[in-house]
């Protein structure tokens, strides 16, 4: 049985043997001196630094882990892109003195240098990382975490999850990315501290999470609420989850009803972990167990607050001594201070105020929700112009949603779900603008972040009214209007759409669609035949090729064909 390592001394020489398995790279097994190796090659490129700060953004955990050892022992302090999207790197780019993996500008590692390279146990308290979170603005929060903070939630975990991770040769899978705080604990840091295999797989979508769980090895899966939700019924998961020893889901709550069809399908209750990326850890639960009652992780102390919310200390905290107050109503399982156990009572920060009221945002989207139209809600506050607050709701409809909202048009609908919210909200902070979407948009992590919900709000393209809906196939209808942003500096005089807004409405409406994420490699066989003008009404149609990862697009009008072609997520594309 391998013996669990400090973080701090996970990278040293002598903390593995020099044959032990680290990982499986390509089918093939990459060794504990070969992976050192890799560390003092990162950790000398790094030393040549000015600075401490360096950005890192992989898609291959295995070369992560090396970069992210190879910062902390060069002094540095590294700091993970949750993406590559554009906003992301405007705000990354700036507080970094140097990029590795696939940020622009990337170092490579030293392989001449490493040699000279001495690696010694790191500094529990000096070494570091800065992650994000969104921010209830939707500028990305900064948070920082201290190697003593991810020494003590790995330890947390083995001591509660380790029964069911010790199998030789056991192997991770993830749907999400150790670019965040829960898939770089369960998917990197847990793995190399217990010697188990580094998770290098990872799965986008259910079919790819069937292709890699067949043929059946001792596996655990890293998932998320996103993915467990929309578990198709049609794959062979009996096959695949032969050799699966547990699930993982993190992010959010997972719906009892998603939790009992992932039971059904892959044999496993969803092991649920709660906390948050400033809090580390605090609780987990699963439900064929423990029902909606969660157990606070080893380790963690919690209680009630005055105001109904839990407080928690721990040692993933920056202090460990202190009781940190979240913003997450609770209520004690059978009496008590919630010590033993709690059940989660939905946020109690939600609050906005508009026009001088003081309203909530969780009374709003909870009262839309009691509809049999609406599936899913998130509410966002709006300014525009400043200081002229007001509400936008986004909502995901229900088959009988989208009947009512073709048969009945935009404004009776929006009046009959202003109806819904009276008895809740004051009248002056009733939604004024709404946006109906097959799915809330979703990022890596199946979160769906501010920043996403206000660029449904923003007037780059028009409001689509979808014609069809399916899994794989969809329509939407798009009135050009003069007014479009993107018409702004195009051709004055003869504005048109550019072509690369054309791309970023078929990525927008395919995520709204299909609920796929938006980050392409690239684009194929694209054609724009002829300009799209304002007053035009393009038809834009697409199909989603989920084993291929295609999203292929044609946008037409009554003038003809404009633009076609296909955008490509995978390698694995034809």
């Amino acid at each position: 049985m391998n013996t669990f390592t400090a973080l701090s001394e996970v990278a040293l020489p002598q903390a593995r043997a020099a044959g032990h398995e680290v990982a499986a790279s390509a089918g093939s097994p990459v060794r504990h001196a070969d992976w050192v190796l890799s560390v003092k090659a990162w950790c000398a490129a790094f030393q040549q630094v000015q600075g401490t700060e360096v950005g890192l953004y992989f898609e291959e955990p295995l070369q992560f882990a090396a970069a992210l050892w190879g910062a902390w022992h060069a002094g540095k302090t590294p700091v993970l892109a949750s993406d590559l999207q554009p906003h992301t790197l405007a705000h990354l780019l700036p507080q970094v003195q140097a990029c590795a993996g696939q940020l622009p500008d990337a170092l490579v590692p030293d392989t001449t240098g490493a040699a000279a390279v001495q690696l010694q146990p790191l500094s529990m308290r000096a070494a570091q990382v800065v992650l994000f979170t969104s921010g209830s603005t939707g500028v990305p929060e900064r948070i920082v975490k201290h190697l003593s903070q991810l020494d003590a939630e790995v330890h947390a975990l083995q001591a509660v999850f380790g029964p069911m991770a010790n199998e030789p040769g056991l192997r991770t899978l993830a749907t999400v990315s150790h670019q965040h705080i829960y898939g770089l604990l369960f998917r990197v840091l847990w793995p190399l501290a217990a010697g188990r295999l580094l998770g290098t797989g990872f799965a986008r979508y259910p079919e790819e999470l069937v292709a890699q769980l067949s043929p059946p090895g001792p596996t655990l899966l890293i998932s998320s609420p996103a993915m467990l939700s929309r578990l198709p019924d049609h794959l062979d998961w009996a096959a695949a989850s032969q050799g699966l020893r547990g699930i993982f889901s993190s992010g959010g709550p997972l719906p009892p009803e998603a939790s009992a069809h992932a039971l059904a399908l892959l044999g496993h209750s969803t092991t649920e972990v709660f906390g948050s990326s400033e809090t580390g850890g605090i609780a987990w639960r699963r439900r064929a167990e423990q029902g909606d009652a969660w157990q606070p992780l080893p380790g963690v102390q919690v209680r009630l607050a005055d105001s109904g919310c839990l407080s928690v200390r721990s040692g993933h905290l920056p202090d460990a001594d202190a009781w940190w107050e979240t913003a997450d109503r609770a209520l004690p399982q059978d009496g008590g201070d919630g010590g033993a156990g709690f059940v989660l009572q939905g946020r109690a920060d939600r609050i906005a105020k508009i026009a001088e009221k003081r309203i909530s945002l969780t009374a709003m989207e909870n009262a839309l929700l009691a509809s049999d139209r609406v599936a899913a809600a998130r509410a966002v506050v709006l300014e525009a112009p400043p200081a002229a607050a007001r509400v936008g709701m986004v909502l995901a409809l229900t088959e009988a949603g989208w009947q009512a909202l073709q048969q009945q048009g935009r404004k009776p609908m929006g009046d009959a779900l202003r109806a819904l919210l009276a008895p809740v909200v004051d009248r002056v902070a009733l939604p004024r603008s709404w946006r109906y979407v097959a799915a809330l948009p979703q990022n890596a992590q199946g979160k769906t972040t501010q920043h996403d919900l206000l660029a449904l709000f923003r007037p780059l393209m028009p409001l689509p009214e979808w014609t069809e809906r399916s899994a794989h196939q969809a329509t939407a209808s798009l009135l050009v209007d003069p007014g479009l942003r993107v018409l702004d500096g195009h051709f004055p005089g003869a504005p048109i759409v550019p072509g690369v807004a054309q791309l970023h409405w078929v990525v927008t409406l395919g995520q709204q669609a299909f609920g796929i994420p938006a980050a392409f490699l690239r684009a194929e066989v694209v054609k724009f035949q002829q300009p799209i003008l304002p007053g035009d009404r393009v038809q834009v149609q697409l199909q989603w090729v989920p084993g291929k990862g295609q999203l292929q697009f044609a946008l037409t009008s009554g003038r003809g064909p404009h633009a076609s072609g296909r955008l490509v997520q995978g390698e694995g594309a034809a």
